[in-house]
């Protein structure tokens, strides 16, 4: 067996980390992947997701065909040509009929990490006139747009890495979630050591102490889904005490004295009653931020943005920033503005509260509008935590028909007993989708794709790459290896391009008109990607790790004369927001839902092993991770009568689940703590071989978040109990008849 290496990065997630894959030149296959040293960004790192890609290159359950369902529910292969043909007959049906709002796309993690795919279905729905895009972004982190929406920006972003002598971090495990856009993602472990190293202070706020929080120099472990009572905390003690940039706060922010007054009731005592947490950890953690560091901000993630008043939180958290002046400043270094985007000029002003989803287009399903999430499009984006509404809602605009790129919905949409009976609906439901997972099992078509060392491609460039890397790079790679032998699988966007043909209508790719007669090549839509870097496509492609644009790093421009631009600390539906919170019934240590009490709170988990529903298949991670395991407290398991190992019901005011109890030290008492994206099909799963679908316990028909829908995903109220041998026999036998 002859043996070549060749260097190439991973396309799992966004970071792109540099990988040597190991081909046997006999079988043309990957037959060992390692991270890059040499790599310029990862340095060597890499997680074992990416690691096991030979396992994912050549899955049993990687789908090599186009598969066409029949009456009877089986699947049968299908001509690439033929299944193109009858699935735009349907939707070109479906537009007649019902208008261009009757199709539906959604965008998975699948087509984000793809270069030529992240837009694409979005671009088919802008053709052929229909507003209906939906992503995981929505009932991800757009609290975050909402945030930039009602507070205002300010365009050269928060203090860099290197310029902080301080990072918090709320809600946020960027050591094992790599995707955060707080720290750099590319080896999160060394940057986060470095900037120690240097003298960084660190300060992590979370209900578990994670693998961030070994390292952080005061810890907070509230009960989940109190981050704004301890951000309006902060801000009432920073406040209080004078320390915020007094000269920041005069010449940018426009309503200082109403945020003042609108967190007063926040009192140290207050939050720490609510939060369970100590009064003087509140105030020792404030001073570390506000008065004994002076640059470096505050950040959330998925644990902040998927609970409750998730808008909410993350405008407080924003505010910290403001009222401390934790930005760039004229004469200060940005040092990637986004080597493949348009360059433009940063100033160190305000661009005032925009509320980018009070214009355009309005769902029909409580007037909910769009957020601009993706880059050089015409239409926004449709809020996830009503998708399942606009399929199962009649009448003028109703979706008929999605077609599906790269996301497992079934999985990772909330409510899914909902969402189930929504995709079983549809007139036509179309994936384009490399494995036969839950929702395709579900779609009348499957068109498979190649994997991503089969395809050329880019590393991330949508999505504020600017602040995901922390230097400015970019890089090419080619295909490194074809798909298996007689696999008719294709890159994702030709089967898009291939329908827009057949519908007769123009894609625009990245604002340029793709050639609709004769199929481009993907390294065409590379190369319109690239037009705004400092250098040519071909001299991207000849840089084998791609290359570090220091040369692009741009000086803060200082402020137009006479600009007026103002932050908009406390607006009215803000302050509404928070008197809603002060509202709220309190009894530390349980959470109320619907008039209900209960006795835990149910926190979204990351895994080192998967990401969201990917990898659950690959032998080596079912064997580290075969299941979601419902982690908690071991003391409190002790006291409540749950060994480890346990079966255990979790159960909120929307459905129940089942888990296998699992001990875990870092968490606090009354949480309880598992992953989302698992389990199968309603009522065809074994909890313990394939996980429980934890969007059973969320409803998507109340609790979601004003303006862009969210549901409550994270910190959800939940009872838990040990399940009786006498009623484990009978899960048993359940199980075993399907």
């Amino acid at each position: 067996m002859t043996l070549t290496e060749t260097k190439s990065f991973c396309q799992i997630c966004s970071a792109c980390c540099g990988t040597k894959l190991t081909i046997d030149d006999s079988t043309g296959r990957v037959v060992k992947v390692r991270g890059d040293k040499d790599d310029l960004m990862s340095s060597g790192y890499a997680c074992i997701k990416g690691l096991e890609a030979p396992a994912a290159l050549y899955s049993d359950n990687r789908i090599l065909e186009p598969l066409k369902r029949m009456a009877d529910g089986s699947f049968q292969p299908i001509a690439f040509s033929t299944a193109l043909d009858e699935v735009a007959a349907k939707l070109q049906d479906s537009i007649d009929r019902y208008g261009a709002e009757s199709i539906a796309g959604f965008r998975g993690s699948g087509a984000v990490v793809n270069a030529t795919a992240g837009l694409i279905v979005h671009n088919l729905l802008e053709a052929i006139g229909s507003h209906k895009s939906f992503s995981p972004y929505t009932i991800d982190q757009s609290a975050k747009n909402i945030s930039a929406g009602r507070l205002g920006i300010w365009p050269p972003g928060r203090d860099t890495l290197r310029d902080s002598d301080m990072r918090m971090f709320f809600g946020i495990n960027p050591l094992v979630s790599v995707l955060c856009s707080y720290l750099d993602m590319t080896n999160p472990m060394k940057r986060l050591k470095d900037a120690r190293a240097r003298g960084m202070k660190v300060i992590v706020i979370d209900p578990r102490r994670t693998e961030t929080a070994e390292f952080a120099d005061i810890f907070l472990q509230p009960y989940p889904g109190e981050d704004v009572s301890i951000a309006a905390g902060f801000i009432r003690i920073i406040l209080k005490e004078g320390w915020e940039d007094k000269a920041f706060c005069a010449d940018h922010v426009q309503d200082l004295e109403e945020l003042r007054r609108a967190v007063e009731p926040f009192t140290p005592e207050y939050v720490a009653n609510r939060a369970g947490i100590l009064a003087h950890d509140l105030w020792r953690a404030a001073s570390l931020f506000a008065h004994e560091s002076k640059r470096g901000g505050a950040g959330s993630g998925t644990g902040t943005n998927m609970a409750p008043h998730s808008n909410l939180a993350e405008h407080l958290i924003e505010c910290l920033n403001v009222v401390c002046g934790r930005y760039l400043r004229a004469g200060d270094v940005f040092p990637n503005p986004s080597v493949l985007r348009p360059s433009w000029t940063r100033q160190a002003q305000v661009i005032p509260a925009q509320r980018w989803w009070e214009e355009g287009y309005k769902s029909r399903i409580k007037g909910y509008g769009t957020l601009t999430t993706t880059i050089g499009t015409k239409f926004g984006e449709m809020m996830t935590g009503i998708f399942a509404d606009e399929i199962l809602e009649p009448g003028e605009g109703q979706v008929r028909c999605v077609i599906n790129n790269g996301s497992n919905i079934i999985n990772i949409v909330p409510d899914q007993e909902k969402t189930f009976r929504a995709l079983k609906s549809l007139d036509l439901l179309v994936s384009i989708e490399p494995y036969m997972n839950e929702t395709a099992r579900m779609s009348d078509y499957i068109f498979p794709t190649t994997l991503h060392y089969e395809r050329p491609d880019l590393t991330h460039w949508m999505y504020a790459a600017e602040i995901m890397y922390s230097e400015p790079y970019a890089r090419y790679k080619p295909a490194a290896v074809s798909p298996p032998a007689g696999a008719q699988v294709v890159d994702d966007w030709i089967v898009v391009w291939e329908l827009a043909k057949r519908l007769g209508v123009q894609l625009v790719f990245d604002g340029i008109p793709l050639n609709m007669l004769t199929r481009p090549e993907t390294d065409d839509l590379l190369r319109i990607i690239v037009r705004h870097a400092p250098i040519s496509f071909d001299e991207l492609k000849a840089m084998p790790l791609g290359k570090i644009f220091n040369e692009t790093a741009q000086v803060i421009a200082a402020a137009d004369p006479g600009n007026t631009g103002r932050f908009t600390t406390m607006p009215m539906d803000v302050a509404a927001e928070l008197e809603e919170v002060l509202s709220e019934r309190v009894e530390p240590g349980f959470a109320f839902s619907q008039g209900q009490r209960f006795t835990h709170r149910l926190t979204s988990r990351r895994l080192r092993e998967v990401i969201n529903s990917t990898g659950h298949d690959i032998p080596a991670i079912r064997r580290r991770m075969p299941t979601n395991y419902a982690y908690m407290n071991p003391e409190e398991m002790i006291d409540l009568g749950i060994s480890n190992g346990e079966k255990v019901k979790i159960s909120s005011d929307n459905g129940s689940i089942f888990g296998i109890a699992r001990a875990d030290p870092t968490l606090r008492r009354s949480v309880i703590s598992m992953s989302h994206g698992w389990g199968g099909l309603p009522g065809q799963t074994n909890f313990e071989t394939e996980g429980s679908n934890t969007g059973i316990l969320i409803s998507t028909d109340r609790d979601l978040d004003p303006i862009n829908a969210m549901p409550r995903m994270s910190a959800i109220p939940v009872n838990v109990t040990r399940v009786a041998p006498q009623v484990e026999e009978t899960l048993e036998a359940l199980i075993d008849a399907g």
